[in-house]
């Protein structure tokens, strides 16, 4: 292109070409804006597409946040409830003990099973992510469920026990804090189950991991699980009396 005065020269195909200048600078400032139109467009609907992917992230994250605050209040009122019969137990113990000629093996059992519980240390406000301590406090705490079940069947043989207010008391007590132990445990569960259908579902399982939300356990079915330990007795029936020592 050569310029002259009020003239740009153009070689085109071998002929030389006079465009008048304001012509050709018009040709080019237009070029130059729908240049600038498209990628002004371009940049407006890659911002959108942020922008929305943005406010996904954050509805996703909100809400796995919400579904594990809801899996930790869960946990919280399952530790309150185990917490509650860890309680009742040396009250319980020492009314039973009171009796002549009770299983002493019996109240070592007891005794012993809520030692264990209470080495199985967890946070009592966060639930568990890995499985193997939800399974380990599982144990112990069934371990102390069958130690207690044993118990109370072996005061159906002393009908001093079973005329004993305290103990009357401390056993509506237990069968009641049994009750909301399998009330809770099946609470905890359906939040978990909750949780890892959200964690685990597309597209949030794409940041769940991310975003520090693994999957959470929950409790399994243990044989006997399915109803608490029998804590009530047939009052009406009578009962052998202890056997004599030698």
């Amino acid at each position: 292109m050569h310029q002259r005065s009020g003239l740009r020269s153009f070689v085109a195909s071998g002929f030389l070409i006079d465009w008048p200048a304001h012509l050709v600078d018009g040709l080019f400032f237009n070029l130059m804006n729908r240049f600038a139109l498209g990628c002004g467009v371009v940049l407006a609907i890659l911002l959108f597409i942020v922008v929305i992917a943005a406010l996904a992230l954050g509805g996703s994250y909100n809400r796995l946040v919400r579904l594990q605050q809801t899996v930790d209040q869960s946990w919280a009122q399952v530790q309150n409830v185990y917490q509650r019969r860890a309680d009742l137990i040396p009250n319980l113990v020492n009314t039973v003990s009171g009796a002549a000629n009770f299983e002493k093996s019996t109240l070592v059992e007891v005794t012993n099973a809520r030692a264990s519980v209470g080495r199985v240390q967890l946070d009592p406000n966060k639930a568990p992510a890995d499985a193997a301590q939800l399974e380990q406090f599982q144990a112990a705490q069934g371990q102390l469920s069958n130690a207690l079940s044993r118990l109370l069947l072996v005061v159906e043989r002393y009908p001093e026990l079973r005329a004993n207010q305290n103990f009357l008391s401390l056993q509506a007590q237990l069968e009641g804090t049994e009750n909301r132990i399998s009330v809770e445990r099946g609470n905890f569960n359906t939040a978990v189950q909750n949780y890892n259908v959200a964690v685990r579902s597309f597209p949030t399982n794409l940041i769940a991991g991310m975003l520090g939300f693994p999957p959470r356990p929950f409790f399994t079915a243990q044989t006997g699980a399915e109803r608490p330990p029998p804590v009530n007795f047939n009052f009406g029936s009578p009962a052998p009396s202890p056997a004599a020592t030698p």
